[in-house]
């Protein structure tokens, strides 16, 4: 076995190096972060979901009253804003005082 002695200065740079090196490569190789991409629901998603037709999305989409991103001819929705549609018209039971 051979022995290689170096000035503890050039070690410490070849560790900084080799720890940038290790972090570059980590970051190519980790998959791809999910930014929300999954969970964008599309035309036939969102009817099943809110149990209306393509009709009345169409007219929602008219109205302003559900933002969407539209592709091509593809349109997708935010499962936030199908969430805040629903909580916005909730209207809760009013018990009499008798």
């Amino acid at each position: 076995m051979e022995i290689i002695c170096i000035e503890k200065q050039t070690f410490e740079e070849l560790r900084v190096r080799f720890c940038a090196f290790e972090q570059r490569v980590a970051r190519v190789c980790r998959p791809v972060e999910d930014l929300g991409l999954k969970n964008w629901l599309d035309n036939q998603e969102v009817c099943e979901v809110l149990r209306i037709n393509k009709k009345t999305l169409q007219a929602y989409r008219a109205k302003g009253v559900l933002p969407f991103s539209r592709i091509k001819n593809k349109l997708f929705y935010k499962p936030e804003d199908i969430q805040r549609l629903l909580e916005l018209n909730y209207h809760p039971l009013i018990k009499n005082k008798s």
